[in-house]
C-alpha cells in the first residue's frame, strides 16, 4: 500500500488464543521502520462454533473450550475479514499473514502446535488470503514493486533470527517451550514498540508477555545474533481471570468481562489479598524432569542439555488450585479491590521472575525489561512493575531499562514478515546491542561463510 509519497507494508496478526481470537492489523513505513497499529479486532475464543459431526477436536482452551480444524479456521477467517471492513482496505491489500497462537495447554507435547498452525492456515485462505503471503519470499524479485526496494534479501537471506535473536539453541525453539514462537513474537513486538519510547529496547534484554499464559525470553549479548538463553512459561493472565470467576461468580468469566474503572487506588488491603493469593502461585525454575508446568508443554531436559533457563509460573501443579483463587475472588466485594489486587498480584509474580533470572545468574546489568500482554500493562500494573524493580536495586535508573508495550504480539508479527522478506531498517535497527548500530554487515560476512564453509 501507497500512500502521500510513503509505501505501507500492511501485516495481519492472526491469533487465536486462551481468551480472545485476534486479527489485528498494522502497517510499517519502511522508510521510517516504524510501525502503526491500524485496526484490532477481538472476539471470545470462548464463543468459538461446538465441534460438529465428523470433526475431530485436537486441542482445548485452559478453560476447556474444545477446538477443530475447522472452527479455529472459521472463527479466524471472519476475524481477518471483519478486521479489514472496520480498516476500510480489502484482503487483497494485506501483504503478509503471521499466525500464532497461546491455546497449547491441553497438547501433548510441544511439536502439537504444528496443528494448530495449519487451522490457522485455513483461516487465512478462507478469507481469500494466498498461501504466498503466509511464507517469505525466496528473492526480492518474489516481491511486490512496491516494496522491493526496501528489500535486503540481494545481501541477506532469512536464516531464522527474528529483530536479530535466533531461536533456543539446538532446537527449532518449540522443542523447549509450546508457546516459543508467541515469545519470540512478543520479544520483537516489544523491540519495535519501544521505538516509540526512548528506552533502547535491543540485545541483551528481558521479555514477558502477560497474556492469558505467561511467555517471553531472556537474550544475551552474542553478535550479530543474539542467543535465547532463558524462556518463561506458565499462567498468566489466566491468574486474574481465575480470581474474577470467582469475584463474578461466573463459569466463562475472565477479567476481561469487568467493567474498566481507572479511579481506584492500591492500597493495604489489596496487598494483603495478594499475599494469600501467592501462597497459591509457584514462581521457580523448572526442574530438569518437567514436561508441562502452568498447563504448558515444555521439555526442560532439552532447555538444560542447551543451558537454557527456564522460569515457569503455576497455580498449584498445573492450575491444581484454581480452585482456592476462586474462593479468595469470592471474598471480594468491592470491584476497585479487586482491580487494585490484579495488579499487585502481577506486580509480585514479575518480582518473583526476575528473582530466579538473577539468582540463576542470567541477569545482566546491561539488560532491557519489556512488559507487554493485558495482566502486564493495564491498569496500575506498570506503576507497581516500577516500583518492584526500584525495590530490587538492578539499575541505578530503572526508568531507562523497562517499558512497556501494547500488542506487542501483534507487533512482533509485523517485524517477523519484515524480517523473513528482510525490510530491515539500518538507520532504525531492531537487532543488534542497546546503545549500538545496525549489524547488517557482521550479518553479511556470517552468512558468506555459509557458502563457503
Amino acid at each position: 500500500m501507497e500512500a502521500g509519497g510513503i509505501t505501507l507494508f500492511v501485516v495481519a496478526s492472526v491469533e487465536v488464543g486462551n481468551t480472545t481470537t485476534k486479527c489485528i492489523l498494522t502497517a510499517t513505513d519502511l522508510g521510517l521502520g516504524k510501525t502503526f497499529l491500524v485496526n484490532k479486532t477481538v472476539k471470545l475464543t470462548r464463543n468459538v462454533r461446538k465441534p460438529r459431526i465428523g470433526e475431530t477436536v485436537f486441542g482445548e482452551t485452559i478453560f476447556g473450550t474444545p477446538l477443530t480444524r475447522q472452527s479455529v479456521a472459521e472463527i479466524v477467517g471472519d476475524c481477518i475479514i471483519e478486521s479489514c471492513n472496520k480498516a476500510g482496505i480489502s484482503v487483497a491489500e494485506i501483504d503478509f499473514v503471521v499466525r500464532s497462537t497461546g491455546v497449547v495447554a491441553h497438547f501433548e507435547n510441544p511439536s502439537d502446535i504444528g496443528t494448530f498452525i495449519q487451522a490457522l492456515a485455513d483461516g487465512a485462505l478462507l478469507a481469500g488470503v494466498p498461501p504466498s503471503k503466509m511464507v517469505p519470499a525466496v528473492t526480492k524479485e518474489n516481491l511486490p514493486e512496491k516494496v522491493r526496494r526496501y528489500s535486503l534479501l540481494d545481501k541477506v537471506f532469512f536464516d531464522g533470527s527474528v529483530a536479530g535473536v535466533l531461536p533456543p539453541r539446538g532446537s527449532t525453539g518449540a522443542e523447549i517451550v509450546a508457546n516459543e514462537m508467541e515469545g519470540e513474537l512478543s520479544t520483537a513486538g516489544i523491540k519495535e514498540g519501544a521505538k516509540w519510547t526512548d528506552v533502547d529496547f535491543r540485545n541483551p534484554c528481558i521479555s514477558m508477555d502477560f497474556g492469558t499464559t505467561f511467555k517471553g525470553r531472556i537474550t544475551n549479548d552474542d553478535l550479530p545474533y543474539a542467543r535465547t538463553i532463558g524462556n518463561f512459561c506458565g499462567l498468566g493472565g489466566a491468574i486474574a481471570d481465575t480470581i474474577t470467576k470467582g469475584f463474578l461468580k461466573q463459569k466463562d468469566a475472565s477479567a476481561i468481562d469487568l467493567k474498566f474503572e481507572s479511579d481506584y487506588g492500591v492500597g493495604e488491603e489489596a496487598f494483603e489479598l495478594s499475599e494469600e493469593i501467592h501462597k497459591h502461585i509457584r514462581v521457580e525454575k523448572l526442574s530438569s524432569n518437567c514436561k508441562r508446568f502452568g498447563k504448558i508443554p515444555v521439555n526442560a531436559k532439552a532447555a538444560e542439555d542447551a543451558g537454557i533457563l527456564l522460569v515457569g509460573c503455576d497455580v498449584g501443579d498445573n492450575g491444581s488450585k484454581f480452585g482456592e483463587l476462586e474462593k479468595i475472588g469470592a471474598e471480594i466485594r468491592d470491584q476497585k479491590l479487586l482491580l487494585a489486587t490484579l495488579d499487585v498480584v502481577m506486580a509480585k509474580i514479575f518480582r518473583r521472575a526476575l528473582e530466579v533470572v538473577h539468582s540463576e545468574g542470567f541477569f545482566m546489568e546491561n539488560m532491557a525489561i519489556g512488559i507487554t500482554g493485558r495482566a502486564g500493562i493495564t491498569g496500575k500494573k506498570p506503576w507497581l512493575f516500577l516500583e518492584e524493580l526500584k525495590d530490587l536495586g538492578l539499575y541505578k535508573k530503572p526508568e531507562k531499562n523497562i517499558v512497556f508495550v501494547d500488542d506487542g504480539l501483534a507487533r512482533g508479527a509485523a517485524v517477523m514478515a519484515r524480517c523473513m522478506n528482510a525490510l530491515g531498517n539500518p538507520k532504525n535497527p531492531l537487532g543488534g546491542l542497546r546503545m549500538s548500530g545496525c549489524v547488517l554487515g557482521e550479518r553479511i560476512k556470517l552468512q558468506s561463510g555459509y557458502f563457503t564453509s
